[in-house]
């Protein structure tokens, strides 16, 4: 496994980074497909042992038993130094709204539930999971800042944002002396590319870690269609996000079968090794030890100029999907959430 620097952050990272949405109690959240402690253990521990060290869970996985489920396992078999956790925040709930709870006690209450869930004293990243146009930016930023002041969190990320919301959040930590974002975890793959219009040029030109979700679109990178699995089969958002595109998706599909073929190798190799030419640190889901391996591989694997050209030629844009279709919505009427005080930012 190589590593790599997380932004303008001090945490090194692999280059893969597991996604533990796939663990937690399926009696006890939205997915029936995740896997039990026992199993998700299995693949954790089998996950360290291969070098991989970034973790990424949420409070919203699961009802929080992905956290807890990842927390003892990373207790038992590895040591607190050796890992980087990262884990996410929800948006303020209407009765939180109605019960006058400010943003920044809402996430003071979002932490402090993970890192019971974790078994923690802090995590290594804590990310903004998903806009909240009902909480003004201020708050929000504060209350991320307080959670680096008190040592609670080493660095913050953003996910399902866009560029110019990243842009201005950082634009307003610099202006008061807050935590900048570190990190970005958009929705970023082969067959849905639309982070290329301006997030990767802001990332660049800012050092700020692109840390994709949905690196292999819910399996529909790593098996030809028919090579279903018990999640490909049940993951009712998985199907929302992309079976409306799977004509035009099937041909670039086609093509890193092709490519597998050709270099004796799995379909997730090559999926990966391309993400990994525009990426600081893909997540990629595991629901079997088996996976590991093919995740591993593609860290040391390399395209050439000509593979890649043949990999993006046949893309065609894509409506943006899930949440940042609400996204988009919500923020053609975001009117109030850029002002402090009377100022503008």
């Amino acid at each position: 496994m190589k590593y790599i620097k997380l932004g303008n952050s001090d945490l090194r990272v692999s280059r893969m980074c597991l996604g533990c949405m796939g663990f937690g109690d399926p009696k006890n959240g939205q997915h029936s497909w995740t896997l039990n402690e026992e199993l998700s253990r299995t693949v954790i521990k089998y996950a360290l042992e291969k070098g991989i060290n970034f973790f990424d869970t949420a409070i919203g996985y699961q009802s929080g038993t992905s956290e807890q489920y990842v927390g003892r396992a990373v207790k038992d078999f590895s040591k607190r130094d050796d890992v980087v956790i990262a884990t996410k925040f929800l948006p303020r709930t209407a009765e939180e709204i109605n019960a006058g709870i400010s943003g920044q006690k809402h996430i003071e209450r979002q932490l402090n539930k993970s890192l019971e869930n974790l078994g923690l004293d802090y995590v290594d990243l804590y990310i903004y999971h998903m806009w909240d146009y009902n909480t003004p930016v201020y708050d929000i930023m504060d209350g991320l800042n307080n959670t680096v002041k008190e040592g609670k969190v080493r660095y913050i990320g953003i996910s399902n944002c866009f560029a110019y919301q990243l842009a201005k959040l950082n634009a307003l930590a610099e202006k008061e002396g807050f935590a900048k974002f570190v990190s970005i975890q958009g929705h970023h793959n082969l067959i849905f590319r639309e982070e290329e219009r301006e997030m990767i040029k802001l990332c660049q030109e800012d050092n700020i870690a692109m840390t994709p979700y949905s690196a292999l679109a819910g399996g529909r990178l790593s098996r030809l269609p028919g090579e279903s699995t018990k999640r490909f089969k049940e993951d009712s958002y998985a199907k929302f996000k992309y079976d409306k595109t799977s004509d035009a998706d099937g041909v670039i599909i086609k093509r890193v079968a092709e490519l597998a073929q050709k270099h004796n190798t799995s379909m997730t190799v090559i999926s990966l090794a391309w993400l990994l030419t525009k990426v600081t640190a893909p997540i990629v889901g595991a629901t079997a030890v088996k996976q590991i391996d093919g995740i591993n591989e593609a860290a040391d694997f390399k395209l050439s100029d000509g593979e890649i050209v043949y990999l993006e030629e046949c893309y065609v844009p894509h409506q943006l999907v899930g949440v940042m279709a609400q996204n988009t919505k919500a923020a053609s009427n975001d009117k109030h959430v850029w002002s402090v005080g009377n100022q503008e930012i």
